[in-house]
């Protein structure tokens, strides 16, 4: 009789053979999906490279702007897919990893549950949106049907769903539990209740647990929103569930083929290209070179290098852990201990928010622009923000010459040699800035098009770097580079799609309205009005991320703004200087969390080590805030 347990027995090599073929489907297709959106944002950076050229001849790419759009949201959706087969959907909660055994196993089977309820329900809506009469036969370029394009929002959500209840339990009856649930959720909303609004408390208090336990930010807020919808809006019973949904699909599909959005992926690739190679240490070395050897130079160093970074990529986070190991010598060289090197990074890692052409100023100026009580360009929004960055910076690099020992100040004169090599190998990247102001302010390209030159140099820059100094394998790393950057904006473009849907029930429910009206009859002083925005904001950037923040919130202040009469512009910069804040407010703050990881020392540590600095960003944005010549001068210089 064999043994059931021999390794060399049949049914054991049955189950290898059998998982070897599942590894090998499952990395075939990882390959696929990543070269599918490499390809996707390799056209979307030389598409308007292609338009500036024919234009010299009076020609140009036929249906291109719609073919960009559309690429957007193959991004949206194929980044959003891959962020779940890697399983690093963005979540406002880490409350699981203090769950051990049973509990953090209810925990997944209930988050995912409720994931697996509010992205089948999109999804249908999705499918259901596809195949209404409004979009017909529509064709939108080389003949090609526009439901074709469509597919990939049903498509998407399915591979979401599926990548969720995978990650949600280690054997197939822990997976069930979230389908079974899930559905049962959907078909509970579908009853045709006469009065839903009892229910809709209970289900907005198990999405808010969902969320505490791990649910997918886009599960929370396109939750909040399918609810909301679904049980205060008022539809008849017959009609409740099919236009709840279809809503929620029109809205993610109306904003994400929103055509200024095509300069955030632009922007974020050029940051990606520029951060995977050594570009990091050339600029170090280069800016070490002229202020290492005067007091505060390490700081210097240090400041200026994450603001350059957090400019293009548009977000702290990556900052922190890519440049987190970079500086941290840098600046214990310079006679800093360890909590205030950690203190200075944790702070530094959001500078650069208020930089042109940061995604956060891309993506105010297009939801501002939407609430129709504005019109604001993505020039003088740059320009507003130029100047408060530039004191944010100077005041972070105040505070460090400052607090640097004088025992450990070693003073040394330029070694102008080192300079210029120095300078000359980190030629590249500083013109990268230029190349991107140049053809966004000088007129030669429109904001998609300036992007897409951003974007275009920075690959040149990857791939001269990459051949001839790291010898690195590109056609390996470059597809898993890009995937990367779809992951990152595919997961923001999908939690900005669904906001969406919560920002029109709000303006549906009147609730700006009803907040002006309050804001009238409570705070007469704008000076007042300011501090308690602020205060808001600050809470805020601490709950939330900066991209959903901006979906959210910024349709309920701008009217507040227009009726206390803020310049749109100066609206915008104190909403992200607070945001940029919040991320060092603890006990929540985005920063601490990262540098916290990134360190690996505890919470409690890292929030005393960036107390100072947090006093030094609340002078800082009390000012822009008290004092808005800062953001107006220079927009109103150029028109």
């Amino acid at each position: 009789m064999e043994n059931a347990d021999d390794p060399s027995s049949p049914n054991q090599n049955s189950q290898s053979e059998n998982m070897g073929w599942a590894k090998k489907s499952h990395a075939i297709w990882a390959s696929t999906e990543n070269w599918l959106i490499s390809t996707a944002l390799g056209v979307m950076m030389v598409l308007p490279l292609l338009e500036i050229a024919l234009r010299r001849f009076n020609s140009g790419v036929s249906g291109s702007a719609e073919m960009l759009q559309h690429l957007v949201l193959f991004v949206a959706m194929a980044g959003g897919a891959i962020a779940a087969r890697e399983n690093r959907l963005l979540s406002l909660s880490t409350f699981t990893a203090f769950l051990k055994g049973p509990w953090a196993t209810a925990a997944r089977s209930l988050s995912a549950s409720v994931s697996v309820f509010v992205t089948f329900a999109i999804g249908i809506g999705c499918y259901q949106f596809i195949n209404t009469g409004f979009i017909g036969d529509e064709v939108l370029f080389f003949g090609v049907p526009v439901w074709v394009f469509m597919a990939v929002m049903p498509v998407g959500f399915a591979l979401l769903g599926s990548r969720i209840t995978w990650f949600s339990g280690s054997s197939w009856h822990f997976r069930l539990i979230p389908v079974v649930a899930g559905v049962a959720l959907y078909f509970f909303c579908t009853h045709s209740f006469e009065d839903v609004e009892g229910f809709v408390w209970p289900m907005i208090l198990v999405l808010i647990l969902a969320t505490i336990v791990g649910a997918p930010l886009y599960v929370a807020i396109g939750g909040m929103a399918l609810i909301m919808n679904w049980g205060w809006s008022g539809y008849f019973p017959e009609e409740r569930v099919e236009i709840t949904i279809q809503t929620q699909s029109q809205t993610l599909y109306g904003f994400i083929s929103n055509p200024l959005l095509v300069t955030l992926p632009l922007f974020t690739l050029a940051g990606y290209f520029l951060a995977q190679g050594d570009s990091s240490k050339r600029l170090i070395r280069l800016i070490h070179s002229i202020f290492g050897g005067v007091r505060g130079g390490a700081v210097i160093v240090t400041v200026l290098v994450c603001a350059f970074f957090t400019t293009f990529t548009g977000a702290s986070g990556v900052t922190i852990l890519a440049l987190g190991g970079l500086l941290m010598p840098v600046l214990q060289s310079a006679g800093y201990n360890e909590r205030s090197s950690i203190g200075m990074l944790t702070g530094a890692g959001s500078l650069g928010v208020l930089f042109p052409p940061c995604l956060p100023l891309i993506l105010y100026a297009v939801v501002a622009t939407n609430t129709k009580l504005v019109s604001l360009s993505l020039t003088d929004v740059f320009l507003g923000g130029a100047i408060p960055g530039a004191l944010l910076v100077l005041m972070t690099i105040a505070w460090g010459v400052w607090k640097q020992p004088q025992a450990s100040i070693v003073r040394a004169p330029l070694d102008w040699e080192e300079i210029r090599k120095a300078f000359i190998g980190a030629l590249g990247e500083l013109f990268l800035p230029i190349v991107a102001l140049f053809a966004l302010f000088s007129g030669f390209a429109t904001p998609i098009e300036a992007a897409s030159v951003s974007a275009f140099y920075a690959f040149l820059l990857y791939l001269v770097d990459a051949r001839w100094v790291r010898k690195a394998r590109i056609r390996n790393e470059l597809p898993q580079l890009m995937s990367e950057c779809g992951l990152l904006v595919g997961g923001v473009l999908l939690i900005l799609g669904v906001a969406m849907g919560l920002t029109d029930y709000l303006i549906f429910a009147m609730i700006p309205d009803q907040m002006v009206d309050w804001a009238q009859a409570t705070i007469e002083s704008k000076l007042l009005f300011l501090l308690v925005l602020n205060g808001t904001l600050i809470l805020v950037g601490c709950l939330m991320d900066i991209f959903s923040a901006i979906i959210v919130i910024v349709p309920l202040i701008v009217p507040l703004g227009v009726v206390f009469d803020i310049d749109p512009i100066h609206l915008g910069i104190i909403f992200l200087a607070n945001l940029q804040l919040g991320y060092l407010t603890p006990p929540i703050g985005m920063n601490l969390f990262l540098a916290s990881y990134r360190f690996s020392k505890p919470m409690s540590e890292v929030i005393k080590a960036s107390l100072p600095l947090l006093a030094v960003f609340v002078i800082g944005v009390l000012l822009i805030t008290y004092v808005p010549s800062l953001t107006t001068w220079l927009p109103g210089l150029f028109k």
